[in-house]
């Protein structure tokens, strides 16, 4: 007896108690969090961008003056009107810099990239359904962001995107209204935090609104139901006509339409007929259709009526109609043509989407994989986008991703029914952690050995000791500096009036000037004579006379250093590493002339 009592209690040592599906679930999604928060971090860049700079001193500016006086505080050109078309963002990154520096400043983008990560896999979660292939999707898809993740507007952007979609997505599974809520609250918060973009918030409704409409339209079976009440009316023309030829006594005529009648009730009868058949061959071809799935929700009509009240959100920002001109504006002019990331998208020069859209493309044509009629419109419209601006890439990636972490998981159920389930489970065991978190430490670990020399200010790309110099040996209030592009933020963040910045918008005519009656406006082009001093299509001496430039600083590598290092007129004030500054000498040389 005892012996049996022993191996009883070894028996049940022995056996293991395997955990629910729910707790599995559970464990598995914190070690997701906990990894995709550790990647995040790690892939943050430590060196800010130029468009960081002046976020900062136009916050500042919106603080100091408690007001938005659309008005430009920064170039040394009189009376440009600027827009501020993220004054919320900036401000709030003004306060956080202001507490916390730029310590501060990379802290919250860590933060917010981590926000990023946690949005983009339960928004996966939530499409595909499949924790484990939402996790690595998840990985995937915040490698690919990484060059769009830095201190700018477009990262909070990208999570209030992100969580666009999964609110639709919730709203036409539940049917609740503080789905519906959250969606216009968002609308919102983008019209005031990134207004350029607050036009593509619309975008993520139309592949829902697209395929309710045309899927209801071809449910109305319009055809077959207008060709039924043709013939129901012919019959009842016939049946009307004869009682009048009975009155009248007429009966060859009233068999003639007797027998139009018997023709139009056989084809009546073979049109309803054919609509059954149709009906019947439209639902087998609905339950296993052959590339195209798609599922007619009812609560989709609601997001017609939900985008028209957000539509209105525009106008709840202290920037007047900006949200609603201020993309329209852009496309209008030059700008976009000019600047890297609004060029079209060459393939070659980014071999991971080009192995993305390889891989859509291989399961939809090599697998009998099937896609939902909304997710075909989103892909079609991204890629689109993303062909005619390579910063739409950010944008295929976000919502691309979930599409395909949806078709993977289907083709994992058919040819491997519950074998992520068992990966997830080796995942969640003891040891299966360990190997995940140690993966995902050794990757960080990685990216700061790489950046461990990184400066929040790189001095090859920002003139920080030129600009010093300028503020120790210049007179600010009698200058007018001519600089590039790239660095002019910087240079307004050390207080320094520039002759242009990164808000290409604000050096356009479509922004600072009126509209002609021919379309055209009537601005001042800063942004073009900018473009062509420094790509050498315009003389620079004539552009400078136009301005009354009086000094420049320049890359040390760039095309205008070469011209003017051996133009007599300009005196070499300083140099360093990677910039040089000249005095334009012209002006005193045309007054001594003069005087002569």
């Amino acid at each position: 007896m005892e012996s049996n009592k022993k191996e009883k209690k070894n028996k049940e040592k022995k056996v293991k108690v395997e955990d629910s599906p729910k707790i599995t679930g559970i464990k598995f999604t914190i070690l997701a969090v906990a990894a995709i928060i550790i990647f995040s971090a790690a892939i943050c860049p430590v060196t800010l961008q130029n468009d960081t700079f002046y976020t900062i001193k136009i916050g500042e500016h919106i603080v100091q003056n408690k007001a938005i006086d659309m008005q430009d505080p920064f170039s040394w050109h009189s009376d440009l009107p600027y827009t501020y078309p993220h004054w919320a963002y900036d401000v709030m990154i003004y306060l956080i810099y202001n507490a916390g520096g730029m310590v501060g400043i990379f802290i919250s983008t860590v933060i917010f990239a981590c926000i990023l990560g946690i949005t983009i896999y339960f928004t996966n979660l939530k499409i595909s359904k499949n924790r484990l292939i939402s996790f690595l999707l998840t990985l995937g898809m915040m490698f690919m962001l990484k060059d769009f993740i830095a201190a700018r507007a477009q990262l909070v952007t990208f999570i209030l995107f992100e969580l666009t979609i999964l609110l639709i997505e919730q709203f036409l599974d539940t049917k609740k209204k503080r789905y519906a809520v959250g969606i216009v609250l968002i609308s919102i918060a983008i019209a005031n935090l990134h207004c350029a973009v607050w036009p593509f918030f619309f975008v993520l409704f139309l592949p829902y609104i697209a395929e309710y409409l045309i899927f209801e339209f071809i449910d109305k079976n319009v055809f077959y139901k207008i060709k039924i009440k043709y013939h129901e009316i012919r019959i009842k023309d016939f049946k009307n006509e004869n009682e009048k030829l009975i009155k009248a006594n007429k009966q060859e005529k009233i068999d003639k339409n007797n027998k139009q009648i018997e023709r139009e009730i056989k084809k009546l009868e073979d049109a309803k007929i054919l609509q059954e058949k149709r009906l019947a061959r439209r639902e087998q071809k609905r339950e296993n259709p052959y590339k195209i799935r798609y599922y007619k929700n009812g609560a989709a009509k609601w997001l017609i009526l939900i985008m028209i009240i957000c539509a209105f959100t525009g106008l709840l920002t202290p920037l007047g109609d900006t949200p609603y001109t201020y993309l329209y504006k852009t496309m209008q002019g030059n700008t976009t043509k000019s600047i890297n990331e609004h060029l079209p998208l060459t393939l070659i020069d980014c071999k991971e989407m080009l192995i993305t859209l390889v891989m859509f493309l291989a399961i939809l044509i090599f697998t009998d994989a099937k896609i939902r009629a909304k997710d075909l419109f989103m892909l079609s419209g991204l890629a689109l986008l993303m062909f005619m601006t390579r910063r739409q890439m950010s944008m295929f990636t976000l919502f691309g991703g979930a599409i395909l972490a949806k078709m993977i998981v289907e083709i994992l159920e058919k040819y491997d029914e519950g074998g992520t389930e068992e990966f997830t489970k080796i995942m969640t065991s003891t040891l299966g952690t360990i190997a995940t978190m140690l993966l995902v430490i050794l990757i960080l670990f990685t990216e700061v050995v790489a950046k461990k020399d990184n400066k929040f200010i790189s001095v090859s790309s920002y003139p920080v000791n030129a600009a010093e110099w300028i503020k120790e040996n210049l007179d600010l209030s009698q200058i007018k500096l001519y600089n590039e592009y790239n660095y002019g933020s910087y240079l307004l963040y050390k207080e320094i009036p520039v002759f242009i910045d990164s808000r290409a918008d604000l050096y356009a005519p479509e922004f600072n000037g009126e509209r002609n009656e021919d379309g055209t406006y009537s601005g001042r082009d800063i942004f073009s004579d900018y473009i062509g001093v420094s790509g050498i299509s315009k003389y620079y001496e004539n552009v400078f006379e136009n301005y009354e430039i009086t000094h420049c600083i320049v890359y040390r590598n760039s095309k205008l250093n070469m011209l003017l290092s051996r133009d007599d007129k300009y005196k070499k004030l300083y140099s360093d590493d990677y910039f040089i500054i000249y005095e334009r000498t012209a002006q005193e040389d045309k007054v001594v002339l003069e005087n002569t």
